[in-house]
């Protein structure tokens, strides 16, 4: 979505008329931008000089410098009324008739001045962009390289031939020209931020940054810089600093549609959808036809569960931006939710096909397709990796884990392993995770909400029977269990909300203060536990009004047992459970769109399993019978009538045979298990670490295994 510099300029006015003198002093008003001053001369010469062309060609440059396109056009053509032999003149009104949209008079007007002066370099690069507008790039390339021709150290010119090529997609031809321009004028701040997008697009992302930092350097004010700018640290994973330059753009031109698509853009990275919302419906109001911004419109809405209408969405930004890579990858992520993986998998192959070092897309297809040998796709990956540290470190980690799980499609396990340890390196380095104050919180709930405390507050809650709670481990089988659940009529799957977490982020003390948990829980009074309990379900009930049942499927939620149960006494609780191993391979094969911070070392994981395993046992002892049952992932597998009868039941609900074709459901799924869930109960998951055993050995010993 970054935006390109086109370079014309108007040609200087010449002085063979008479009057010279006044119209030089008029002429040297206008360069120093004392508007009224140029203009008053050019009137007063007029009088005295009627239809003095010269005088017209110089106050329209005025009226154009003034933002006046439709005075500046109508001046110009009093000009050559006056003086049609004038080349300069046609060359002006053509730049001037193609800022305003015309551009067919733009080309007119350019190639008349070619007949009178064929040789006029200015005008062929003027023709070049007004082909350039007009999306005829290979036009556009051949008028700039005459331009060239004609004047070898022209260096506007030069990076208009790279914009042309990298419109192209030829992003490497790009670069030659972009570098010829800077040599020839070092302080071409256009060439820089040119140069830049030129980078981004190739994944050169910290070369992007310090080339639209020197264009920053000569024009601390351009939005398009500030723009571009923060769409490279954004890139880089520094969403804060992003956001802090496109506010500063923002502040210079707040009417820029650009920076509040890009601002939701942003925003969408950091898991704020309302705000992104709000950011991306400025974005539509200014420019309602704008393909990026309906784009990212239909992100906010697949991030608000809608993948539908995000469909529509992405089809209707292709509708009017073809060549959209990144509309294609995320349809196809809308689609995968959907489970309509070969249609996905065709749209990630067509955004491969617009931008062949897309990593997103990468990822993206090696998480929805299975792999063969001798895979283009895969070819591809390997060569992208083998540039080393030109790709930025998120674009490394990406290719990293769709390598690895290229290669565990083609059972190459060691060189699968390989690549999971570099991607899980990469992501480790980017995160801050304190491991002794996330095993401490662990210790801490346990010593907080004990049996002594589920007794007292018994009962304090609300009575509302519409939540059920899916937890556990992620990659345990949390999707699949609510899968079959919401392949009940009565039941609505909701998938991972953060309600229950908000919600207890949102408890205050009585002065309004912060209140942590698990500090507050043995201070709440009943009041407060009802309180809580009715806003977690009303949040809850917003999204299925009328379902009986609303499962949340959040896997972290497992902090909050002790605490859901009070608040929400007749909640029911399914805890999933899977091989130890199993599960925390399967955590260490995926790159997580949220955080899961304890996943990405094997140590810090095997730690981590066995203080959640702690916790879980501590529930199951001061829980009263019948509220949490332990749903084990192997038992689904081997008998999953019996199991899902079991989990209905759980649940309170008359038994539906629609559980047994949880496959079929079409509701949405928007987790790492999406494509799993759409198949059939299948056994290869079992036992999956047994090929990677003796690669596993930090694990093992944290999870007290021998190998």
């Amino acid at each position: 979505m970054s935006s390109m510099n086109g370079s014309a300029g108007l040609a200087p006015t010449q002085q063979i008329l008479p009057l010279p003198q006044v119209l030089a002093l008029a002429e040297q008003h206008r360069q120093a931008g004392r508007l009224p001053a140029a203009e008053d001369l050019c009137r007063q010469i007029l009088k005295a000089v009627p239809g003095h062309a010269e005088t017209l060609h110089l106050l329209g440059i005025i009226a154009h410098q003034a933002g006046n396109l439709t005075v500046a056009i109508d001046l110009l053509r009093q000009a050559i009324a006056s003086d049609a032999r004038t080349p300069l003149y046609h060359c002006n009104l053509g730049e001037m008739c193609r800022l305003a949209g015309r551009l067919d008079e733009a080309l007119a007007a350019g190639r008349h001045a070619l007949t009178l002066r064929p040789n006029y370099a200015e005008a062929f690069n003027n023709l070049g962009i007004a082909h350039y507008d007009r999306d005829e790039y290979d036009e556009a390339i051949t008028h700039y390289r005459r331009a060239i021709a004609l004047a070898p150290n022209y260096a506007e010119a030069h990076s208009n031939l790279g914009n042309a090529l990298r419109a192209k997609k030829q992003f490497e031809e790009s670069l030659p020209s972009y570098h010829r321009a800077l040599a020839l004028k070092p302080g071409y701040a256009e060439a820089h931020n040119n140069l830049g997008t030129a980078l981004r697009d190739l994944k050169r992302i910290a070369e992007a940054e310090a080339a639209y930092r020197r264009a920053l350097a000569l024009n601390p004010i351009d939005p398009l810089t500030l723009n571009n700018l923060a769409l490279a640290v954004k890139d880089l994973d520094r969403f804060d600093e992003a956001l802090m330059l496109l506010s500063q753009s923002a502040a210079i031109r707040a009417d820029n549609h650009q920076t509040h698509t890009y601002l939701a853009s942003t925003l969408l990275a950091q898991h704020k959808t309302a705000e992104a919302r709000a950011a991306v419906e400025r974005a539509l109001s200014l420019a309602p036809d704008d393909a990026d911004a309906i784009n990212i419109m239909g992100n906010v809405l697949f991030e608000e569960g809608q993948a539908e209408e995000a469909l529509d969405c992405f089809r209707k930004a292709l509708a009017k931006k073809p060549d959209l890579s990144d509309a294609y990858n995320n349809m196809g992520n809308a689609l995968k939710e959907l489970g309509r993986f070969a249609e996905a998998t065709e749209s990630y192959e067509k955004a491969l096909e617009l931008d062949p070092r897309s990593t997103g897309a990468y990822f993206n297809l090696a998480d929805a397709k299975k792999f063969k040998d001798g895979d283009a796709h895969l070819s591809a990956m390997e060569a992208m990796i083998g540039e080393g540290e030109v790709l930025s470190e998120t674009d490394r980690t990406q290719l990293h884990f769709a390598v690895a799980k290229a290669y565990a499609d083609l059972a190459r396990h060691r060189d699968a392993f390989d690549h999971m340890l570099r991607g899980n390196k990469l992501k480790r380095g980017k995160i801050e995770y304190d491991e002794p104050a996330n095993l401490a919180l662990f210790e801490e709930i346990i010593g907080t909400v004990t049996r002594k405390l589920m007794r007292e507050k018994k009962g304090q809650g609300t009575s509302s029977k519409v939540p059920v709670f899916i937890l556990g481990m992620p990659r345990s089988g949390t999707t699949l269990v609510e899968q079959i659940l919401s392949s009940h009529p009565q039941v609505f799957g909701a998938g991972e909300l953060r309600e229950m977490h908000e919600v207890t982020q949102s408890t205050r003390r009585p002065d309004g203060s912060d209140w942590l948990y698990p500090g507050f829980v043995p201070s709440m009074t009943a009041k407060q536990l009802r309180e809580f309990g009715e806003n977690y379900v009303r949040r809850v009930q917003a999204l299925a009004p009328d379902a009986p049942r609303i499962t949340d499927k959040m896997p972290s939620n497992f902090y909050y047992v002790g605490l859901i149960h009070l608040a929400m006494p007749n909640a029911r609780i399914l805890h999933t459970v899977r091989d130890p191993i199993d599960t925390c391979l399967s955590c260490f094969s995926k790159l997580f769109s949220h955080e899961q911070n304890h996943t990405y070392d094997l140590g810090e994981l095997g730690r981590f399993y066995r203080a959640y395993e702690r916790l879980m046992a501590h529930w199951r002892e001061i829980l009263p019978k019948g509220v949490m049952i332990d749903v084990r992932y192997e038992d689904v597998v081997a008998d999953l009538e019996t199991q899902a009868r079991r989990i209905i039941a759980h649940a309170g609900l008359e038994w539906d045979d629609a559980c047994l074709a949880f496959h079929r459901n079409k509701r949405p799924v928007k987790t790492a298990s999406a494509t799993q869930v759409r198949r059939p109960i299948y056994q290869s998951s079992i036992g999956r670490w047994k090929p990677y055993e003796d690669l596993l050995a930090p694990l093992l010993k944290e999870l007290r295994v021998q190998a």
